[in-house]
């Protein structure tokens, strides 16, 4: 390790082994503070769970309720700069030094009525309105697989970090910083919020069909792909040419599904005719020859499959673990860093095997401050955003919400889809005003727009200025348009020496498949999420909406601080090419080492758990209305039972085993039903919690903005005032720095609204010079 890495202690949980790992991935010293046994997920696929969450990491075991290992403890504190605390809600404060990050990530936060509460991946989940989004309409809700919530949480509380010692070198100090996994959760649901607060609609779970975009699951002779009618009118037109090419187009080349609103409301029919045309190609020969068209398809993979990734291979993208019984392949990280750093190789150190580095630890040294101390971790970075839909401007969002200072270029012309597309506007009033729509509104708030016309050389010009004048540049176009702009990073480092630039294309910038067309559902189906969304192999349903992009997203804003952090410490910028395909792989936890280094298949396996049982969401009182209930241990069956009115089997040595009751699930799930459908779902909830039992309404948008107390306590949902459309509420920032806090600032901005003062006060350029490029139609 460098001797200027950030220097990492973990305190494990599941809800911060990701971050641990993460920060393991950019080059981070992390040492995992065990306690005595070693951590749970040694006890896990024969150890492998442990190989994946925590190579790289030193092992130290210590009892900190032992005087001596409580001593071990404090002196790895003056050692380290962060502190990821994952354990249980009320476990003793850490003891901090003054210049500490202390990340605290717990299923609810530290404030509100619910910080006391238990929680897991599942009632995270449910609670947090993922699982509101995922399933058929008339089924139960249903959990994203391999820890979703768990490791939406992991990102935000890395980025967490690394923004706290940011924040740190400009003269901040250490901190603490509060991260909700139920917050991160409630802010990734792409529309699921959105369509309450700006439509006052609660959309339904899609089954497998996108609630909002044409897009779907489709059965094919030997399994499925992801994919539709794409964002564009070309995309359609070269769909009906490429059918109507083969001779089975049957009605769609009918010029009157030229219309959107048309397909879109008539989209079953459309999809039925797709259905019948792809029941005769095997998926991987279609989403060639659909991506050789420039149409956004993917064959749905598993994580066997994974492992073959002709793209992920090509961009070294796996990484092997040493372990003690050999060497296992395993997912890699979401981008290469530093300066496009690939870590192909880790060992996973036995239990234990670094005490000595507890006993006597490196002195730590101050890293030196740097910069100007502002309001937020943040501020005066200037970030040049030429993203647009959702995995982009979520990336920025994230930044904007941190204090820099984010510029979105768009044109008059040809405005972020967001802000027009009639299946996206989500508005009480009229599509047809870029102004008002709310998933637009959302993911961009906090933000400047500029209109731009970048096609011209004067608008390129002007372009190149900006650049000039950014420390970050961020662009989610496909692989070649930058070059083709003459703006690669070697371009943009001669504009702006040492400047971070972050391309977020579907596949990446390299590689056999660079210029794929992607979209969320496309990153889902070509990374095993979608595979193993479902019931059985033969009851697959999927990721429907956008989380690749969410994931993609949070992971580009994870790259940024970190580029930022690394530019302070070195002087150097770089090219981060993050690929979201690698990004959503990266998130698919235990799945591809499970594969390859026991051999286990990965299957679908509904709300059901590997370790834990019983696990699922039960019907309660009402219309469609559901109680997600976990059990990790005997002292929650045994509550459970109690509460449930089954004494006898709190005592029944055959029930003992999470696999016992496992293969009694029919007849558990039974008895727990009973209970819970004669009751409503708060007195389930908080019924089983005061028992100490993991359990949480499965919540939608409106449930989420209009009856969660706990939100409301946190203020998760802000008020801001919009130009045109008025007040409305914004989805909070789950990231809570003590000293350095984030927020909603302003409302999106207007079309092209801040352009005058970007280009006066930004470039310096007088008001003659801006209307000269205004009437020549270089701006509008």
């Amino acid at each position: 390790m460098s001797d200027t890495a950030i220097r990492v202690v973990e305190l494990p949980g599941p809800f911060v082994r990701s971050a641990g790992r993460m920060l393991i991935g950019l080059g981070c010293e992390v040492v995992l503070v065990e306690p005595p046994g070693g951590d749970d997920t040694r006890r896990d696929l024969d150890g492998l769970s442990y190989a994946h969450w925590h190579a790289g990491k030193k092992s130290v075991v210590l009892d900190l309720d032992e005087s001596g290992d409580r001593a071990a403890f404090d002196r790895l504190l003056s050692w380290a700069d962060v502190v990821l605390d994952g354990r249980a809600p009320g476990a003793p404060p850490v003891r901090a030094h003054p210049d500490l990050v202390v990340v605290s990530v717990t299923p609810f936060g530290s404030t509100g009525p619910r910080s006391h509460w238990a929680g897991t991946d599942l009632t995270v989940a449910a609670l947090g309105g993922s699982m509101a989004q995922v399933g058929d309409p008339d089924g139960p809700p249903l959990l994203l697989p391999e820890g979703q919530a768990e490791q939406v949480a992991g990102v935000n509380a890395a980025i967490g970090a690394i923004l706290g010692v940011l924040a740190r070198r400009r003269g901040h100090g250490g901190q603490a910083v509060d991260v909700s996994a139920q917050d991160c959760v409630a802010a990734a649901l792409e529309a699921g919020a959105l369509a309450y607060l700006h439509e006052d609609r609660v959309p339904p779970r899609p089954g497998r069909v996108h609630p909002l975009v044409p897009h779907g699951l489709f059965d094919t002779a030997d399994g499925q792909v992801g994919g539709g009618l794409g964002g564009s009118p070309r995309m359609w037109d070269a769909l009906v040419a490429w059918l109507t090419e083969m001779g089975v187009q049957e009605d769609l080349a009918d010029p009157r599904w030229n219309d959107p609103r048309i397909r879109k409301r008539e989209q079953k029919h459309v999809f039925e005719v797709l259905n019948r045309i792809l029941a005769t190609w095997t998926k991987d020969e279609f989403a060639a020859a659909a991506q050789d068209h420039r149409l956004p398809w993917a064959a749905v993979d598993r994580p066997e499959d994974i492992v073959r990734n002709p793209q992920l291979n090509d961009r070294d993208f796996f990484v092997d673990l040493d372990t003690e019984r050999g060497t296992v392949r395993d997912v890699g990280f979401a981008f290469a860093f530093p300066e496009g750093r690939r870590i192909g190789r880790l060992d996973v150190r036995p239990v234990g095997a670094d005490r000595s580095f507890a006993d006597a630890p490196p002195a730590r040294t101050t890293a030196p401050k740097t910069g100007t101390r502002g309001p937020s971790a943040l501020s005066g970075v200037r970030v040049l955003d030429l993203t647009w839909v959702l995995a982009g401007p979520y990336c920025t969002r994230i930044l904007a919400d941190h204090g820099a200072d984010v510029i979105k270029v768009e044109s008059a012309g040809r405005p972020d889809p967001t802000r027009f597309a009639p299946f996206m506007h989500l508005s009480r009033g009229p599509n047809d005003d870029p102004n008002t729509s709310g998933y637009f509104n959302d993911v961009n708030r906090n933000k400047r727009s500029i209109t731009l016309d970048t096609r011209s050389p004067e608008g390129l010009a002007v372009l190149r200025d900006l650049i000039a004048e950014s420390d970050v540049v961020v662009e989610n176009f496909s692989a070649s348009v930058m070059e083709r702009m003459g703006l690669g990073y070697g371009e943009l480092d001669a504009l702006r020496p040492g400047i971070v630039y972050v391309s977020m294309s579907g596949m990446g910038h390299t590689g056999p498949r660079k210029d794929w067309v992607s979209y969320a559902d496309i990153v889902s189906a070509g990374s095993g999420l979608t595979a193993l969304t479902g019931w059985s192999p033969d009851d697959v349903v999927g990721v429907i909406y956008g989380h690749g992009d969410i994931v993609a997203g949070l992971q580009a804003a994870l790259a940024t601080v970190a580029a930022l952090e690394h530019r302070e410490r070195t002087g150097h910028g770089q090219h981060i090419d993050l690929s979201q395909l690698e990004a959503m792989v990266a998130h698919m936890g235990t799945s591809v080492i499970g594969v390859t280094g026991a051999g286990r298949a990965s299957e679908p396996i509904g709300n059901a758990h590997r370790t834990y049982a019983p696990h699922g969401v039960h019907r309660c009182l009402g219309d469609d209305s559901w109680c997600a209930v976990a059990v990790r241990d005997d002292a929650e069956w045994t509550a459970l039972c109690r509460v449930i009115g089954r004494d006898d089997w709190a005592e029944d040595p055959a029930l003992r085993t999470a696999t016992a009751r496992r293969e009694r699930d029919d007849e558990v799930r039974t008895a727990i039903e009973s209970w819970t459908r004669v009751r409503p779902v708060a007195m389930v909830q908080q019924t089983l919690q005061d028992a100490g039992v993991p359990a949480g309404a499965v919540q939608n948008g409106r449930d989420l903005v209009e009856h969660d107390d706990h939100l409301r306590h946190r203020g998760f949902y802000v008020a801001a005032t919009h130009p045109t459309v008025g007040e409305f509420l914004h989805e909070g920032v789950p990231i809570r720095p003590s000293t350095t806090p984030g927020g909603v600032r302003r409302a999106a901005p207007m079309l092209g609204g801040d352009t005058d003062a970007v280009l006066g006060g930004v470039l310096g350029c007088p008001p003659s010079r801006i209307d000269a490029l205004r009437t020549a139609g270089i701006l509008s």
